[in-house]
């Protein structure tokens, strides 16, 4: 029909995937990327990128994919995206083992401003994941939006005053870092 089932043209249809194409192997990535040379990332993301993210991009939301097929719900790429993106971010930790210095030394980022730029353009990109998933300009994307950024700011509190009770201190980089996992989690 040229239509994808949300009323877009295929072609806009497309782009839109191919944007969780591009964010997943980054989300992913940050996990593992000082502890590997950066050949070693790229050839990892590529051999990844087809063995794993093509099949469960297929499977879920392709027009004959089994899970698809299932009646599955794949909202703003849970399965795909986040899922995918764990469990390979796991492994990938797992085969190069822990970080020097963890556990005995405080790993902070190599530039605190230019982390939080970062983050907070994540979390206004999220919006456009999460509300644009929903293929629609109504109370469902509003409703989608609105709960995207109450849990970024919720997990970015939590993780504020649990780091403060903990360390006596709040830090900025526990901040951000809940921020991201409210986003990831919702």
């Amino acid at each position: 029909s040229g239509m994808s089932d949300g009323g877009l043209p295929d072609y806009l249809f497309f782009a839109f995937q191919m944007t969780f194409f591009i964010i997943t192997p980054a989300l992913m990535v940050g996990a593992f990327v000082e502890r590997m040379k950066f050949s070693a990332v790229i050839l990892f993301t590529i051999l990844w990128s087809i063995l794993v993210y093509a099949p469960v991009c297929h499977w879920v939301w392709g027009g004959n994919g089994f899970m698809l097929e299932w009646g599955t719900k794949d909202l703003a790429g849970g399965i795909v995206v986040h899922l995918t993106a764990g469990i390979g971010a796991l492994v990938a930790c797992i085969m190069v083992g822990p970080r020097k210095g963890y556990g005995s030394a405080q790993l902070q980022p190599h530039n605190l401003p230019m982390c939080v730029t970062g983050t907070g353009m994540l979390w206004v990109g999220w919006f456009g994941f999460n509300a644009g998933s929903q293929l629609a300009a109504n109370g469902n994307a509003g409703m989608t939006m609105l709960v995207t950024h109450i849990s970024a700011a919720v997990a970015s509190l939590t993780w504020m005053c649990l780091e403060w009770r903990i360390n006596g201190k709040p830090g900025l980089v526990g901040i951000v870092t809940g921020m991201v996992a409210g986003l990831a989690t919702i």
